[in-house]
């Protein structure tokens, strides 16, 4: 049988021929093929990845879960790091309350104190040196509380040099106010003459 198609197509080969595809077909399959290629060279682009908007919204949950805990524990630092990370009331409730009544006050007189700033400043810079150096022992006696074995002596301690600070204070008020006093009363002496 292959030799009966052989033939076959031999003697009708004329005819086969004129079915041939043109050249111009041939020339497009070739231009296809370079720009194929082309593209398989050439780096892909990247999908644009897209989140569906409940991913986003856990995702945006979570980290405002995380940032307000860090921001507790920041707060908690911070207000345990002002008395040197010990819990005053937890050594004595007492002595707590009498630190921060002290605290308190100071704070108070402080303020009264700087008033007179604006009348004296040598005088008020003189009074204020005084008073740093007992806010230094202040909070050294501050930061040996956490280590100390005794922390009851060492509030004690705080609450003295508090009251001492007081009473520096009071002492610093009343020197001004005779100051202010006595100038005045030669003012007066002044104006009479």
């Amino acid at each position: 049988m292959s030799k009966r198609l052989e033939d076959f197509i031999s003697n009708n080969k004329a005819e086969f021929d004129d079915l041939e595809p043109g050249a111009d077909i041939w020339n497009n399959i070739s231009m296809e093929l370079d720009a194929w290629d082309k593209e398989q060279q050439l780096p892909k682009k990247r999908e644009a990845k897209t989140f569906s908007l409940g991913f986003v919204l856990r995702v945006a949950a979570m980290i405002i879960v995380v940032m307000g805990i860090g921001f507790g524990v920041y707060v908690q630092s911070q207000k345990t790091a002002g008395n040197g990370g010990v819990d005053l009331a937890s050594i004595n409730p007492t002595y707590a309350k009498q630190q921060k009544q002290y605290a308190t006050l100071i704070a108070t007189k402080r303020t009264e104190l700087k008033q007179i700033a604006k009348f004296d400043p040598q005088l008020y810079k003189e009074f204020d040196a005084e008073l740093a150096k007992m806010q230094s022992t202040y909070k050294k006696l501050n930061r040996d509380l956490a280590t100390s074995p005794n922390q009851e002596r060492v509030l004690r301690a705080m609450i003295r040099n508090l009251q001492i600070q007081t009473e520096v204070l009071n002492q610093q008020l009343s020197v001004i106010e005779q100051f202010n006093q006595s100038k005045k009363q030669q003012q007066d002496g002044n104006q009479d003459i």
